[in-house]
């Protein structure tokens, strides 16, 4: 049973039966699907079986980083959704354990949507979207809470803490981000309001009472119309200056252009004013990827004074060619962000370098490599302009110093973005591909799934390049 995708309609009531209902011979044979992809991920994160999706709760607690993703596990769709857990000792290895966040109350019957988490006297609280459905199939988005301990029994809190006013905003009301600023918990959630614009909605926590949420206002960080709605907003700190990262749907092009079709997004600011719900002095909108595949992005400010964050790669409303194999999607490499005369920076986190095998220094024409898994570095100092071709072609990487473009080519579709280019990183996991430029001045990251054997990199012209194997 080659492709699990055949064998099933997907209708509504396909996406929506309980977990129990599939049979124990259905998830094994998709399995034995999944087994079979010639795509399978060695470094980045996929869902061993079915679909995953938004990073959820990013966070550092009883002496690890912890991490979940939205999974579907039945199928290469969106359904009934549940939250996987994940923890890491280095920001690079993460390691899944049995703890689910299901969909098993009245609140969250239909699913349990993106969120964050934060330590709060001595556990782990999650913060996330119920998805709530109707008989009628009218959905009430209720923010809810569950808390982790240190022994990873995880408990929900039986009520939801925030239910959406809709006085004031529409069923599109979710994913929540918790934060502490200035020794105050808050957190924003992404919304649409009665006009259908696409908002950010601030509340404080009162007494440290999570049950207990004060509504501020609208976050106000534009006076430009952000879309139809605005899904995954963060806000961290860098520096001392705050950084809002988020996905705004149904953007019109003229405030600022992207070419997926959502754009993940990021405006930096001066100053933070909670009481007034404002970011003041913002920055112009900027696409935070400038790649084929990113979305759903989550950031957090790390004990250590880091802001970290890791993003799905993958686009909603998209289907792509792991699909018939049964399972989709993917998250990006976990990224230190920094801020640059007010610029955005994301590199990936320093102890990825432990990954590096097999250093090679490379007057790189043509090369076959045994695996499509590797890290590219290229010093553009003295170094000309180049094309490269990666997979053999299924990926093509144009460097033109002159013009200051880098265009990425996949099949038909292009990306191109202009920087002055010093230096480049590329990473390379079987399907995969992310593309740091100046230590992370401009990031494409995407997906692309070439033929089993084109494992051949080369350059239109001799190029000097470092290569690393990067192992798991």
């Amino acid at each position: 049973m080659e492709n699990m995708e055949n064998t099933q309609t997907w209708t509504r009531n396909e996406r929506y039966r309980s977990y129990d209902s599939y049979s124990v011979d259905y998830l094994e044979a998709l399995k034995k699907s999944v087994s079979r992809s010639p795509w399978r991920a060695r470094f980045h994160i996929e869902a061993e079986t079915g679909l995953l999706n938004d990073p959820n709760g990013f966070s550092y607690y009883n002496g690890k980083w912890h991490l979940f993703y939205q999974w579907f596990p039945f199928g290469a769709v969106h359904g009934l959704k549940s939250w996987v857990h994940l923890t890491s000792e280095d920001l690079v290895h993460f390691e899944k354990d049995d703890v689910l966040l299901l969909p098993d109350t009245t609140f969250d019957n239909a699913g349990a949507y993106s969120g964050s988490a934060l330590p709060i006297d001595g556990k782990l609280f999650l913060m996330y979207t119920g998805n709530h459905r109707t008989k009628d199939w009218m959905r009430i988005p209720y923010q809810l809470g569950a808390f982790l301990n240190e022994k990873n029994e995880l408990n929900k809190l039986e009520k939801p803490i925030i239910a959406p006013d809709f006085s004031e905003v529409t069923e599109h009301f979710r994913d929540p981000q918790i934060f502490r600023h200035d020794g105050c918990i808050y957190a924003i959630i992404g919304g649409q309001d009665l006009h259908e614009n696409g908002i950010i909605k601030l509340y404080k926590n009162e007494n440290k009472d999570l049950r207990s949420w004060q509504k501020v206002d609208n976050l106000k960080f534009t006076s430009d119309k952000m879309g139809y709605m605005i899904e995954c907003p963060n806000l961290v700190f860098i520096d001392e200056k705050p950084v809002l990262i988020f996905c705004p749907q149904g953007l019109d092009k003229t405030i600022s252009a992207y070419d997926n079709i959502y754009p993940n997004m990021y405006i930096a600011a001066e100053h933070f004013d909670a009481d007034s719900a404002e970011l003041v002095n913002p920055s112009r909108l900027r696409n935070l990827d400038d790649g084929f595949d990113c979305y759903a992005t989550q950031a957090f400010n790390a004990p250590d004074g880091r802001a970290l964050a890791i993003s799905w790669l993958g686009l909603p409303d998209t289907t792509y060619a792991t699909d018939s194999y049964g399972y989709q999607g993917a998250l990006s490499l976990v990224k230190e962000l920094s801020l640059k005369n007010g610029k955005l920076y994301q590199y990936p986190v320093e102890t990825l370098k432990n990954l590096r095998q097999d250093e090679q220094n490379l007057n790189l024409s043509k090369v076959d490599l045994k695996e499509n898994t590797y890290e590219l570095e290229i010093d553009f100092e003295a170094q000309e302009s180049t094309e490269l071709a990666l997979m053999s072609g299924a990926l093509l990487i144009k460097f033109d110093k002159e013009s200051q473009k880098v265009t990425v080519s996949r099949g038909s579709e292009k990306r191109q973005v202009e920087v002055n280019i010093h230096q480049v990183n590329i990473f390379v996991d079987e399907s995969i591909f992310e593309i740091f430029i100046n230590k992370g001045e401009k990031v494409l990251s995407g997906r692309v799934f070439p033929d089993k054997d084109l494992k051949t990199i080369s350059a239109s012209r001799p190029t000097q390049v470092k290569l690393w194997n990067l192992g798991k």
